[in-house]
């Protein structure tokens, strides 16, 4: 595919975009089908009130140009190694935690020393693989949770995470 074809896919699949009818998980879908070029995590990061500073930027391309996955601070700290990108692994962990608390990713907690960062925003849970770095995704739509405890005063339920851990079969 050329460029010039690149951009023009990229400027149509935007449009309404440009126009403020996506909600953040939708751009960030949207962003992930078109390749997401470089401009457009810029406009991402500004819209959900981050500055775009270089390491930012880097970060999210590589983060954001390969789909729907789960990654750890050192898995992307390693990929942006091989990207010659130049971050400290304190700035990856600052750069996911940032991304996390403005919308654009979700954490899953693994246990007091593991997490995983999601770029799939949509309603859904995990498998994750034990010893692995290995974790799936499961459809909100494929796990029934019937009965919640009753919140404290003052508290509502943002969102349930299930989350299965699976070992490989002796």
């Amino acid at each position: 595919m050329s460029i010039r074809t690149l951009i023009d896919r990229t400027h149509v699949a935007l449009a309404p975009v440009a126009e403020g009818k996506l909600s953040t998980h939708d751009r960030v879908s949207l962003l992930q089908k078109t390749g997401c070029p470089i401009h457009d995590v810029r406009s991402m990061l500004r819209e959900v009130g981050l500055r775009p500073t270089r390491q930012r930027m880097a970060l999210g391309w590589i983060l954001f140009a390969k789909g729907d996955r789960h990654v750890t601070a050192e898995m992307l700290f390693d990929e942006a190694a091989k990207a010659r990108v130049p971050v400290s692994l304190a700035t990856v962990y600052n750069t996911l935690h940032q991304f996390t608390e403005a919308g654009l990713l979700r954490e899953i907690a693994v246990d007091g020393s593991k997490a995983y960062f999601d770029t799939n925003l949509s309603d859904h849970h995990h498998f994750i693989v034990e010893g692995e770095t290995t974790v799936f995704d499961i459809p909100g739509s494929n796990v029934a949770v019937d009965r919640l405890p009753a919140t404290p005063d003052g508290y509502e339920i943002a969102r349930v995470d299930v989350v299965v851990r699976l070992r490989r079969k002796a």
